[in-house]
């Protein structure tokens, strides 16, 4: 029974990875946009909805709702930290260097989450750990400087942005699975409504007023209903109660069809540098988190 579960939550914690390959495309549909309106609108969205889900369970839901206040500084830190963070990380680095680049470079964020999942409790840091990483950073950097590895100086904020953004992402992820593995992911629905409230705040005192086009909305609305909605609740289920380093291996399915969606989108062209860069970033996901995925044949 506790296998049956285990790999109910790795599955979705997968579908989750399947609703993010859309988000850059979505990203950049939504126009001028500005980040930090953008991230208060889709969280916005995703909160309500998640806590309209919650609230529909009549008497449980309240007290569920109830309990948010109950949580830990920790738990607030971790969990807003991440989708605050995060978000708004990768929402600059599309829109500061070239979606393509700026995208794959966030999808480091599987790598970092195999690579610090192994000072969990219990894990060490292997040789296929370090060697995965590696050409990760190597297909990183043929990405941002090309065959010359020479840095646009330009689209250097963009690049830093989306490092950070792995980072982040990656380190949220296995915080949560240390330290929050028992707070309820009812909790998601509350870290959107404070992450949407800060994003608004800040876009107040940073950000020149923007009023969203009907099209805006109805791509915000798919954003905040998807992949910066559902996806963060399943997301929850999968690095808490799934395999942690199976998921963060499988992730590298995400940029690959996110790339794709630029595409199809008209987004983005794909070069030789970028399919370069591509196998080795994900290469190095797969080899950093093939003792995951052998463990999980042994199990099943």
């Amino acid at each position: 029974m506790a296998g049956s579960s285990v790999g109910t939550a790795t599955l979705l914690g997968s579908v989750a990875i399947l609703l993010w390959g859309s988000l850059a495309l979505l990203t950049t549909l939504a126009g001028p946009v500005p980040p930090f309106l953008l991230t208060a609108i889709t969280f916005g969205l995703a909160g309500s909805i998640g806590t309209g889900f919650i609230l529909l369970r009549g008497a449980t839901g309240r007290a569920a709702v109830a309990a948010w206040g109950q949580q830990t500084v920790r738990a607030w830190a971790i969990g807003v930290g991440g989708l605050f963070g995060y978000h708004l990380l990768f929402f600059v680095a599309l829109r500061s260097a070239p979606a393509v680049q700026a995208n794959l470079i966030n999808y480091l964020w599987p790598l970092c989450i195999v690579v610090f999942s192994a000072f969990l409790p219990g894990e060490r840091l292997r040789w296929f750990h370090s060697v995965g990483g590696l050409l990760g950073l190597a297909g990183t950097v043929l990405l941002v400087g090309g065959p010359a590895l020479e840095v646009r100086a330009e689209f250097l904020p963009g690049y830093l942005a989306a490092c950070g953004a792995a980072v982040c992402w990656g380190g949220y992820s296995v915080l949560s699975r240390r330290y929050c593995a028992a707070v309820p992911t009812d909790f998601v629905a509350a870290l959107c409504l404070v992450t949407a409230l800060l994003a608004g705040l800040c876009h107040l005192a940073l950000e020149t007023p923007y009023a969203p086009s009907a099209q805006d909305w109805a791509i915000m609305a798919i954003m905040g209903a998807g992949p910066l909605g559902a996806a963060f609740f399943f997301w929850d289920i999968g690095i808490k109660r799934g395999l942690l380093r199976t998921l963060g291996a499988a992730s590298y399915a995400t940029p690959l069809l996110s790339t794709l969606g630029l595409y199809l989108g008209g987004r983005a062209q794909i070069t030789l540098e970028v399919l370069g860069a591509a196998l080795l970033i994900v290469g190095g996901a797969v080899l950093a988190g093939s003792d995951a995925l052998r463990a999980q044949k042994t199990t099943s």
